[in-house]
């Protein structure tokens, strides 16, 4: 019950991030803005890179894997919108399969990330917060470069009222 509230909360930050990345044209994704900003492009790679690196062999290994190369993350190298996609899926793949393994029992269980240990519940609200921070980074990104032309991933200004009539956004489509 616990961890799949936990997994609705991923797969509501995955769609809105996925969402985000839609409205975004290639040239947009891998835009940096003034001052050494962070693109989506940078932010989809680090998600990805995180989620691969924390969540293979989730319960055996420590969460920093030898083989991630986290600085890699934020080369500036451009990706087309299609690779951005790729990356995107990929790292969310390894989550839930990680998820999949998992159940209320282990909540409790060892996790060693970077060498510190906690309780697989402790890593996932890590996780979840880390990951939450990061979708409000690119959506945040998005609307900065479409400015009107974002289309409202959450209830848009002026309508709280409507929306509570109708909550529709608090629960993620159906499992993928």
């Amino acid at each position: 019950m616990v961890l799949e509230a936990i997994e609705i909360e991923y797969r509501r930050y995955r769609d809105m991030g996925a969402g985000g990345i839609r409205q975004l044209d290639d040239a947009q994704l891998c835009d940096r803005g003034g001052g050494g900003n962070n693109s989506v492009c940078m932010l989809v790679r680090h998600i990805s890179g995180n989620f691969a690196s924390r969540f293979t062999d989730f319960l055996t290994a420590d969460g920093e894997k030898p083989w991630r190369d986290r600085e890699s993350e934020f080369d500036p190298t451009p990706l087309t919108k299609a690779e951005i996609e790729e990356r995107w899926n990929r790292g969310w793949g390894v989550l839930f399969g990680a998820l999949e393994e998992l159940t209320d029992a282990d909540l409790g269980r060892p996790v060693t990330i970077r060498g510190q240990q906690l309780t697989v519940m402790e890593a996932l609200q890590r996780s979840l917060a880390h990951v939450a921070y990061h979708v409000g980074q690119i959506l945040y990104i998005g609307k900065s470069l479409l400015g009107e032309d974002w289309k409202y991933l959450t209830i848009p200004p002026g309508q709280s009222a409507s929306y509570n009539r109708n909550p529709t956004l608090e629960r993620s489509a159906a499992k993928i």
